[in-house]
């Protein structure tokens, strides 16, 4: 296959366990980020800091920023990000955790399963 033949589009996969181990610092800076956010109606700004409030994932959401990846790395922009974030029961001891297994082994079910579960935002930014 020659170059002009191949895709410049790369997907990237990452998935993080994360332990909340100070639940108000977290909401906190996700209320901030909320506040701080010129281009989000109000509706929805009142929307976003119920569900923060609420939900420790949430704030997560809001404070993760795919771009924040992938800015600085020299060559690549992004193109269109998606991602999630939920609360979920963690057994690090767990074989369904062992993320050795997954090596290489990710195929279209996976694949058609997350497309479910996520939703895409352009590039510019935004909450899930």
């Amino acid at each position: 296959m020659t170059t002009s033949e191949t895709s410049r589009y790369v997907r990237l996969r990452v998935e993080l366990v994360l332990e909340i181990g100070e639940p108000a610092s977290l909401t906190g800076a996700a209320l901030e980020r909320i506040a701080s956010d010129e281009y989000m109606p109000e509706e929805e700004r009142a929307h976003a800091e119920s569900a923060v409030r609420e939900d420790e994932a949430e704030a997560v959401a809001y404070l993760v920023d795919p771009f924040d990846l992938v800015g600085d790395v020299p060559g690549v922009e992004l193109a269109q990000a998606s991602w999630t974030s939920e609360q979920i029961d963690y057994d690090p001891d767990a074989e369904e955790w062992d993320l050795d297994e997954e090596d290489g082994e990710y195929d279209a079910a996976d694949e058609e399963a997350d497309a479910a579960e996520s939703d895409d935002v352009d590039a510019g930014g935004g909450r899930p």
